[in-house]
């Protein structure tokens, strides 16, 4: 085994449709983010790419100016329209993903709370 690696969770289970959640398989703090390329001359949106663990777009040129240069911008709450051009790259957050000790007390006594003064009868 001259080159084993390392297994590290992918976050298989934590799906694109959530900002953030914990990873179930591994435990882990987990965020979605979505970043795009776009043409450093004309602006227009590229088609993007994770190549070498680097953001880029998928055509060295651009197919409006014919810049070659770009930049990244990360795209918050990302829409439909965008999602062709768009990668994700899911991140952990490693201060949420400390171990975590939580303690829970249980009442004594069972009678309702009761909450804001409500008092809501259903008949």
């Amino acid at each position: 085994m001259f080159f084993s690696r390392k297994k590290e969770c992918s976050h298989p289970q934590v799906t694109p449709d959530k900002d953030a959640c914990y990873c179930p398989d591994c435990g882990k703090y987990v965020e979605n983010r979505w970043y795009m390329a776009r043409c450093s001359c004309c602006n227009v949106k590229r088609k993007s790419i994770i190549k070498f663990d680097t953001i880029m777009p998928e055509s060295k040129y651009c197919p409006n100016c014919g810049s070659e240069n770009f930049y990244i911008q990360e795209v918050k709450g990302i829409n439909f329209i965008d999602i062709n051009f768009a990668v994700l790259v899911k991140k952990v957050n490693e201060e949420f993903s400390k171990n975590r000790t939580q303690t829970w007390l249980e009442r004594e006594n069972n009678e309702p709370i009761k909450l804001l003064g409500l008092n809501l009868r259903f008949n």
